[in-house]
Order: C-alpha cells, then structure tokens, then sequence
C-alpha cells in the first residue's frame, strides 16, 4: 500500500529528519538530510513539494515518468500526486520546500498557486536552470529560510510567502526560456507528430469508434503531461492543444460539407460528435456561420 502523508511532520519522521519548524511549511536543505536520502518507496502527500535537485544515485519518479537529474532541475508536486523514490541520494546543492495549503490561507498565493500549469507536469518535464538561474532560486530560498528560522512575528508569513511567489514567477519565467531554446530540438516535432496523430486518428475511423480525442489521449501519444504539451503548443504556435483539435475537426467538417451530400447530423457524427447541436455551435463560434450557412454560401 502506497504511503500517504498528511502532514509534513509525519513525513520528516519518515526520512529522518529532526520535525519542522512550523507544522504547515517546511525548508530543508540536503546538509539537513541523514544520510541525505529519500528513502525507496512510492508516497503521496497532502501539501506541495518543491524541490531544487541534483541527484547523485538512485531514481526519482512522479506521474509516470522517470526523473531527469542531469544538472540542477527544479521539480513542483501537487497535493495527492505520486511520488516514487528509489534509493535517491542528493548532492549538497539541493533543497526542498514542503508547504501545506492552509498555510497559504488569507494570502493571494492561496489562488494563485494552482494557476501556475507546472505542478501539472510530469518528471521529464521538470525545470532545467542554468547556474545564473539557479543562482536566483537559491537566493530566493535563502530569503525564506533567514525568516523562517528567525524569531517569528507579524511580518514573517508574509515575507516568506512573498519570496515564495517570487520563486514561482521566476520559474515560469525560466520555464518560457526553456519551450524557445527548445523550439527547434522538441517543439517543432511535437507540433507535427501532434498534426499527424490527428490525421490517423481520423483516417483509422477512430471519431466513429471512439469519440472525440482528448488533450489527455494525444498528449499520452506523445509521452507528455496534458498541460505541458497545452503549453508547449501555445509557446510555439500561440493556440493551446484544444485550439488545435478544434481547427483540425473543424477543417475536416469543412471538407465533409462542400464535398458530400451528408446532412449536418451525419457529418457531426462522422467527426465524433454525439451532440450535433453541439457541433454547430462550435462551428459557428469559430468559423462564424452555421454548417448550414456555410455549405449554402459556399456551394451557391
């Protein structure tokens, strides 16, 4: 049975790490960690996990995927996502932060968090950073651990959380940095493998047989996170991975119109659609006539 942590004082017990100094937020650096390890068993917990790693031995997965630990990468995991360690050994230059999310109550990062799509990633999607870029994140740590082992007051929480926000842009940021470098290496491929599945998703008969496809299935096809391949998509062409499946269907609805004599029910069917009231609708948010108006317009 996979062990579930709903407390961050229950997980420093589990590695070995002396208890917290708040029960709702934790810093930990490697040099605090005996023997430096992780432990080997898959867990999930009850609060974020944010970690900077550089793993010497051993594996590290989350979802399905295994962890890339070339260099510095920063990995984000949301409350109730899988966590496997398999004999994980950090260098010296790693740290971890452990929050809660009632410890974000009151503030505007209690909302915000859950906007930021990387804690929808999975491991080999994690953050690469550059040393100046890591640079900043530890500096940001830094901040938070002074005022977190500093006698606490009024103020502390929301300096803390303050960095912590800043911590979170940045790694947006850093993460646009990676999609462009990338752009030409991954993204390009990733938008013609993306076309080209639909393709034979339509070819095959595969509308008729099993729906509409989902962002879920495609980015599963191409061994990606749903969000990571929504974003990567919109970094590269500016539509998320929903745009795309809507355009494709709609430019084969399009073809299926001007060149059969199928009513708008057949061609909404033969495209996947259950609900041919729902097929016109989006047929005419996106190309501004109904099907009806557009075959009429266009075969006339």
């Amino acid at each position: 049975m996979t062990p579930h942590y709903e407390s961050i004082s229950a997980f420093h017990r589990a590695i070995g790490s002396p208890p917290p100094a708040h029960p709702l937020l934790s810093l930990l650096t490697c040099q605090m960690l005996a023997p430096c390890t992780l432990g080997d068993k898959p867990l999930t917990a009850d609060f974020y996990m944010i970690s900077l790693k550089k793993i010497s031995a051993g594996e590290f997965r989350y979802g399905r995927t295994r962890y890339d630990h070339e260099g510095g990468s920063l990995s984000f995991v949301k409350p109730g996502q899988l966590v496997e360690l398999t004999h994980a050994e950090l260098t010296e230059n790693s740290f971890l932060i452990f929050l809660h999310e009632d410890y974000l109550l009151g503030h505007a990062l209690h909302a915000d968090i859950r906007k930021y799509g990387f804690f929808e990633y999975e491991a080999n999607e994690a953050l690469h950073v550059a040393p100046r870029e890591e640079h900043i994140m530890w500096e940001l740590f830094r901040q938070m651990e002074f005022e977190y082992g500093n006698n606490p007051d009024e103020y502390s929480r929301g300096i803390i959380l303050t960095h912590l926000d800043a911590l979170l842009k940045y790694s947006q940021r850093f993460y646009k940095r990676q999609f462009l470098n990338r752009s030409a290496a991954l993204s390009g491929p990733v938008v013609a493998r993306f076309t080209a599945l639909l393709t034979a998703y339509f070819e095959q008969g595969q509308l008729q047989t099993q729906g509409l496809p989902t962002v879920k299935y495609l980015a599963g096809q191409l061994h990606t996170s749903p969000r990571y391949l929504t974003d990567l998509l919109k970094q590269e062409t500016g539509h998320t991975a929903l745009d795309h499946i809507h355009s494709f269907l709609l430019g084969e609805a399009k073809n299926l119109l001007l060149g059969t004599d199928n009513t708008i029910a057949q061609t909404a069917y033969q495209l996947g659609f259950d609900n041919p009231t729902y097929f016109s609708r989006l047929f005419k948010k996106e190309i501004g006539l109904t099907p009806r108006e557009y075959r009429a317009r266009f075969l006339n």
